[in-house]
């Protein structure tokens, strides 16, 4: 029985996986650490001493996690109804209204900054418009300004969990509900709030994270308001040169805060700890009259609000620039001048390192789903919950945990594209990772026993049944995943140099160049790929939505 484990292919997967994630995670993490106290090889709490003893860095903590509970509160109360009115009733277009809600979200957070910028700036076309009419005061900068653009962009993830959420939802329980006069309004708030509230605690959490970690948006239009991400970038990459040690402890208190915020939600959501299942999924009714009118408005207002930064960047990207100033008319100058900037290498980069990346990401995360669920144990679990480390991690802890440890012979990867890698893969690997294992839960394992049964082998029933039968699971998550890994910019901005430049970081690049026009072009390419992303996504499962 012995012999016949050790000759199990599985756990040589289960070992080969366990010495990866050993060496491109628990190893920097460890050096990170060890980076933040030691100090001229002494032990040092000096660089935390620092941090806490000034305002202005511990203020920091505050400042992230207030942007964060703020961006999570408006995206749930944009997000929630929009997913309720868009599951239960038959809206006009709701198919092309969901595409074009997906499309707000599917871009680096910073691009909307920058759009916000050029729409609301102290010059831009909104503010001299108002200024026209004697409006005056309203900018995009500072705290309301982050949370305005970054909710636009994230509320589109509470969209798709909720969606999720919704189709779970058996009508029976809704009819019961109505039968005890409980309808409309407190029908919502008592029954279907309460049975959607692990899915609404989840979206809160991505949300939050995804807001904590953001790095571009608070370096563009915060105007002094400072958050880590953008402290932790600025002690690296500082005026004196960089400060590893005072960077790497910022980041473990950065490590520390997002893991109390963690587990916080998961202890609320054992509270709400159940399982449905639609037998009798809701059907979306016919809506009219005013009701009608007024939830079309909010669905469409919203999304047209959202995607209105990429529309006019797009625009932007056609105008004629002299330098910075914008000129009359229109031509292709910009999409010269960005060729001259590297472009097709931009271009390039990002499509080798996206989809080595997402192809990595793939293999292991089905590799775990089918560990996690098919062979549990503690040392496969614990595979799993290493892998799900980086959710609870802003993407420029990763970056400099990942220089300290490979920036030196003979693992010196510094300024590599393989660098940049690894630190997407290990980054985004918890959303392909989950999207895997839940649809590896609803497999049952009887099939693969009668395959096996019929002369497959255990490989070959893994290869042609069970993976092929994930697939609408693997897709959704690497969708979501490949997007993520193209408008990456916390880890990137740490990581690049000329060789490795990617076309998010050509976009801030030039942005912080003041050369807004070739930005626009960056930009603008971006956007393309992930509307040809989705395009893709739609034709090949033929699903109405993404699915999580």
């Amino acid at each position: 029985m012995s012999l016949k484990k050790r000759r199990d292919g599985w756990t040589l997967v289960s070992i080969l996986l366990m010495l990866i994630f050993l060496i491109f995670l628990v190893w920097p993490i460890a050096n990170l650490l060890k980076e933040a106290v030691i100090k001229d090889g002494q032990f040092s709490l000096d660089a935390f001493e620092t941090f806490f003893g000034k305002t202005y860095y511990y203020g920091s903590i505050f400042n992230s996690v207030k942007i964060g509970v703020s961006v999570m509160v408006v995206s749930l109360l944009l997000g929630i109804p929009f997913a309720y009115f868009y599951s239960f009733y038959r809206l006009r277009g709701r198919q092309v209204l969901f595409v074009l809600c997906l499309l707000g979200t599917m871009s680096a957070p910073f691009l909307g900054a920058y759009a916000w910028i050029l729409l609301m700036g102290n010059s831009g076309l909104v503010t001299t418009m108002l200024k026209s009419i004697g409006i005056k005061g309203l900018t995009i900068y500072g705290f309301g300004g982050i949370v305005f653009v970054q909710s636009l962009k994230l509320f589109p993830l509470v969209v798709i969990y909720m969606n999720g959420a919704f189709r779970d939802i058996d009508n029976s329980l809704l009819e019961a509900a109505e039968s005890m006069n409980c309808t409309g309004m407190k029908r919502f708030f008592q029954v279907i709030m309460s049975l959607t509230m692990p899915t609404i605690l989840a979206a809160a959490l991505l949300v939050f994270m995804r807001s904590f970690a953001d790095f571009g948006t608070p370096v563009l239009i915060g105007r002094g308001y400072s958050t880590f991400p953008v402290l932790i970038y600025n002690q690296y990459l500082g005026e004196n040169g960089a400060d590893y040690h005072f960077a790497a402890a910022i980041s473990v208190i950065a490590v520390i805060v997002t893991a109390v915020i963690f587990i916080i939600q998961k202890l609320a959501t054992n509270h709400f700890k159940f399982t449905i299942n639609a037998l009798h999924p809701v059907e979306p009714k016919e809506v009219h009259g005013i009701k009608s009118f007024l939830m079309h408005v909010f669905c469409y207002l919203t999304v047209g609000v959202a995607l209105l930064p990429q529309l006019y960047i797009i625009n932007m990207s056609f105008r004629n620039y002299n330098n910075s100033v914008l000129q009359p008319g229109y031509s292709l100058v910009n999409y010269k001048k960005a060729v001259e900037k590297m472009l097709f290498r931009s271009i390039g980069n990002t499509l080798i390192v996206s989809f080595v990346t997402l192809a990595i990401i793939v293999v292991i995360a089905v590799l775990i789903a089918y560990l996690v669920v098919r062979r549990s144990n503690a040392f496969n679990n614990a595979i799993d919950v290493i892998s799900m480390l980086p959710y609870i991690m802003p993407g420029a802890v990763i970056g400099i945990s990942l220089i300290i440890t490979f920036s030196r012979k003979p693992f010196s990867l510094t300024g590599t594209l393989l660098i940049m890698i690894i630190a997407l893969t290990i980054r985004r690997m918890p959303f392909t990772s989950r999207s895997a294992t839940a649809a590896m839960m609803k497999i049952p394992i009887s099939i693969e026993e009668a395959a096996i049964s019929l002369g497959a082998s255990k490989a070959k029933s893994f290869v042609r049944i069970t993976v092929p039968m994930m697939a609408s699971g693997i897709i959704s998550g690497a969708i979501l995943s490949w997007v993520s890994i193209i408008t990456e910019m916390s880890s990137g901005v740490i990581l690049y140099n000329n060789r490795t430049i990617t076309l998010t970081i050509s976009t801030y690049s030039a942005i912080t160049s003041g050369i807004y026009g070739v930005a626009a072009v960056f930009a603008t390419i971006t956007t393309l790929f992930t509307i040809i992303c989705l395009v893709l996504y739609l034709r090949v499962t033929k699903a109405e939505d993404i699915q999580v």
